[in-house]
């Protein structure tokens, strides 16, 4: 869903509702959710209001359906990284970093959606907002899975860090505040699951 420079000949091809997400997911990235109305969605989109609110009842339920979508491509991350690595969840953990670090340039201009959405909606109780904090949950629950088979003593505690060091850098990148940041995110992320790998190394298999 990612706007091209063959935008206009790519969004006639694509159905009603998918040619409304498009143009949200473009004007709520660029201009922020509460700035843009339905009717500059519908317009965006090359419909009508009344065909927006045919597919979407209302406009709090057209940003959960965009948040939505952008969490499941996140959660794929976490497929793929699953897949391309099986059975070795330290390079599933570093595939997670690289993902997050690749697409840091986006955010250098855009920002992440899920942290500029959250400063428009104060509401918990607002869907959308809902949206976003189930799937950082969940998105913690695997870390957390994870970090658990690479073994490390404290998988809550190092998965609570490694968020620290993704969300941080995708905060720093946007506000130019630091730079390499992909860079230094890779290289802290590979510090904290390695940090212990000497020392039980070292014990062997025969100390105390």
């Amino acid at each position: 869903m990612t706007a091209t420079a063959s935008r206009p000949g790519r969004v006639a091809k694509l159905p009603p509702r998918e040619r409304i997400l498009d143009a949200a997911e473009e004007l709520f990235q660029s201009e922020g959710i509460r700035r843009v109305s339905v009717q500059a969605i519908a317009e965006k989109a090359e419909t009508t209001k009344m065909a927006v609110y045919r597919h979407f009842e209302t406009k709090d339920a057209l940003v959960a359906e965009w948040l939505r979508i952008l969490a499941a491509d996140y959660q794929a991350a976490f497929d793929r990284a699953e897949a391309d690595h099986p059975e070795r969840p330290r390079e599933q953990i570093l595939s997670l970093a690289r993902f997050i670090a690749d697409g840091l340039p986006a955010l250098s201009y855009r920002g992440c959606p899920f942290i500029n959405s959250l400063a428009e909606l104060p509401d918990r109780a607002h869907p959308a907002r809902q949206v976003i904090e189930q799937h950082k949950a969940l998105q913690t629950r695997r870390l957390v899975a994870m970090c658990t088979r690479a073994g490390l003593p404290e998988p809550e505690e190092a998965a609570a860090e490694i968020t620290f060091v993704l969300e941080g850098a995708q905060v720093s990148t946007q506000n130019g505040s630091i730079d390499r940041t992909a860079e230094r995110l890779l290289r802290i992320v590979e510090g904290i699951i390695d940090r212990d790998r000497p020392s039980r190394e070292a014990s062997g298999p025969g100390a105390d």
